[in-house]
């Protein structure tokens, strides 16, 4: 029989507003699994059952008010959402993932967190992440690492691997996520779900910790390619403050209806090598990639080969400004030998890098992202949509990614991890990853389409395309 967590996040939305599924009955449902499967998956830092449960039983009012008098309820109401543990839930502990802020706790809401609140969504708690978000894999020193239920022996990825694991793991219907150099898409790919990497300015990153830098946004980790539209609609839209700011959609438009339109023919780049020079890519990577731009040509789309030379001007911008951005997070008096090697490391370099420097680097990298732009824009010649891995290698082994003897060594194999996320970053670009390929051994392959800034309705267009021509959401771990 099926099960509640059986249901895409849409159809428990629709239940709840027809009154066959209360928001009270789903929360419980989710919690005992919570209770019963998390620690075997580290997907929780936090679990904050009072909080959900009077979220829910005011959900439930709101919706049984609502059906009384005939009023339309958003499509998310009722539904749980944990947030990533790096974002503020006024009341709620927010760790960082760093045992210097083990006993923070929140005095104000993030404006996504603020969003999802009049979205009726209930919140299950905060899903765990890296110390300051600053590795791709999701280990650190206050709760078990995250695994990919697929194989409990590897890691979920990172740094949203906690909220990755909680939805392939069935602990919650999908989840919220952030990516400043690929966070979203890597535990997506390795956890076999389908992840959005916004564009620059489309979710306010606000009020407390604007990036300046652009490189960070707020996204949608999800089952189903609709699930994640609909809570992008949740979690979209500018505020006062924000640095940036997406186009909207037309009036009247919701990325949820663009998950049920066609695309359209369009002109996509394939990605054939690493733009990082000297990454392998693995060979079931590119099998993933081949496979799909195969089936974009059957789907009617037109496929080309295309290579972005390897820049190592853009990697060392890059990592210019991530090192200064693991600075700004304040530490507590006393807790920086509280802190991890990587992150003393990160910040013991960004202490260094001078104004005049990051200066430099960040108008580096905007200059190359708008040679991006010329490039794969350009009228007659230009692209639609690229085509990559999302990931260079398949999800790693739990701890084979983190070397707390050796932080910068952990650094660069990062890179050799995740070569084609960081683009998207610098250029503000949207892009998702797309759970379409499994291994023989079944560990999920991730494959990326990057769009034109602002156009994340035209990647869930054809995602929800790739989706309906190889369905993927009735693959199901074991532990589901």
């Amino acid at each position: 029989m099926a099960q509640l967590h059986d249901l895409t996040a849409l159809e428990q939305g629709a239940a709840v507003r027809a009154g066959e599924v209360s928001p009270v009955e789903l929360t419980e449902h989710y919690l005992e699994r919570i209770g019963r499967l998390d620690a075997t998956v580290g997907a929780f830092v936090t679990v904050t059952p009072e909080t959900a449960r009077k979220q829910a039983a005011d959900a439930e009012s709101a919706a049984s008010a609502a059906r009384r008098e005939g009023r339309a309820l958003p499509p998310l109401h009722g539904v749980p959402v944990p947030v990533k543990d790096l974002s503020q839930v006024a009341g709620v502990r927010c760790t960082m993932g760093s045992a210097a802020y083990a006993g923070n706790v929140a005095t104000t809401d993030d404006h996504l967190v603020t969003r999802l609140r009049e979205a009726g969504t209930v919140l299950l708690g905060k899903t765990s992440t890296p110390e300051f978000g600053l590795s791709s894999h999701t280990e650190n020193a206050l709760v078990p690492p995250a695994r990919t239920p697929w194989d409990l022996g590897r890691s979920a990825g990172g740094s949203s691997g906690g909220a990755a694991a909680a939805v392939a793991a069935g602990l919650a219907p999908l989840a919220h996520g952030s990516d400043g150099g690929g966070s979203i898409r890597i535990p997506a790919s390795a956890c076999g779900l389908f992840g959005i990497k916004p564009s620059r300015g489309r979710v306010s990153p606000g009020p407390l910790l604007h990036d300046v830098t652009g490189l960070l946004t707020h996204g949608p980790l999800a089952r189903t390619v609709a699930d994640a539209a609909a809570l992008l609609d949740a979690l979209a839209g500018p505020m006062p403050g924000d640095p940036y700011a997406a186009p909207s959609l037309p009036p009247g438009e919701t990325f949820a209806e663009h998950a049920r339109r066609a695309p359209g023919r369009l002109r996509i780049g394939r990605i054939t090598e690493a733009p990082v020079p000297g990454v392998e890519v693995h060979p079931e990577c590119r099998r993933a990639a081949e496979e799909t731009a195969d089936l974009l040509r059957e789907l009617g789309h037109d496929v080309e080969e295309l290579t972005l030379p390897g820049d190592e001007s853009l990697a060392r911008a890059f990592v210019t400004v991530w090192d200064v951005l693991s600075t700004v997070i304040p530490v507590p008096p006393g807790g920086e030998q509280l802190l991890l090697p990587l992150t003393r490391h990160l910040r013991e370099r960004g202490a260094r890098v001078t104004a005049t420097e990051f200066a430099a680097a960040l108008q580096r990298m905007r200059g190359i992202a708008q040679l991006v732009d010329d490039v794969l824009q350009a009228p007659g010649t230009g692209y639609d949509v690229l085509l990559s891995p999302t990931l260079a290698r398949l999800p790693l082994p739990v701890g084979g990614l983190r070397n707390d003897d050796d932080p910068e060594r952990e650094f660069a194999d990062v890179a050799g991890f995740t070569p084609f996320c960081p683009l998207y970053n610098a250029t503000g670009r949207p892009a998702v990853s797309v759970p379409l390929h499994w291994t023989p051994e079944g560990l999920p392959v991730g494959i990326m389409l990057g769009g034109r800034y602002g156009d994340e309705a035209g990647l869930i267009s054809l995602s929800a395309q790739l989706e309906e021509a190889r369905p993927w959401a009735g693959r199901r771990p074991a532990l589901w």
